[in-house]
């Protein structure tokens, strides 16, 4: 009794993994990936760093972050927004 895992929301096992992505991302390519928002269907992130720019970043958008979230969630989209600079 008492040895049960801890339960985790959805938006909280995202940001997680976003947050891992990212991790790897900056390591590797000094891009970045941040979570901004969950409405339960579409997961809004935040691309910068050297994805600013980048030719390459909605490779980035689809094919890392997008496709690694839907391996655990696959009902789940990602979206890419840009912040008003002062936001």
């Amino acid at each position: 009794m008492g040895d049960q895992a801890p339960q985790f929301s959805t938006e909280e096992q995202i940001r997680a993994l976003i947050e891992q992505l990212s991790a790897y991302i900056e390591t590797y390519h000094g891009g970045s990936v941040d979570f901004v928002a969950f409405d339960g269907n579409v997961v809004q992130v935040r691309l910068g760093g050297a994805c600013l720019g980048c030719p390459l970043s909605p490779v980035t958008l689809k094919g890392w972050v997008e496709g690694t979230v839907r391996q655990f969630f696959p009902e789940v989209t990602v979206e890419a927004v840009e912040i008003a600079p002062g936001a």
